[in-house]
C-alpha cells in the first residue's frame, strides 16, 4: 500500500492543486510501480512559512530577504 506525505508551505495552494497533485502523484504510481489506485493514500500537510525553517532563517524570512533583493533601488 503506497503512502505519500507531502509537506507544503501554506501560502495560497489550491483545493483544485492539491486535487490535481493527489490525482498524479496516483496516476504516476498505477503507471510506474503498477499499484492500484485504490491502494494509494496521499496526505497533504499544510506547514505555516514560520514554522518551516532552512538556511537559518523561516521560509517567511527567506522570502522576505529575497523579495527585498528583487526590489529596484530608490
Amino acid at each position: 500500500m503506497p503512502f505519500i506525505n507531502l509537506k507544503i508551505t501554506r501560502d495560497g495552494v489550491t483545493r483544485e492543486q492539491k486535487t490535481q497533485v493527489i490525482a498524479e502523484f496516483t496516476e504516476t504510481l498505477e503507471r510506474v510501480l503498477k499499484k492500484p489506485p485504490e491502494w494509494t493514500h496521499i496526505v497533504i500537510e499544510e506547514i505555516d512559512t514560520d514554522d518551516w525553517g532552512f538556511a537559518g532563517l523561516t521560509t517567511t524570512e527567506y522570502r522576505k530577504r529575497l523579495a527585498d533583493r528583487a526590489k529596484p533601488p530608490q
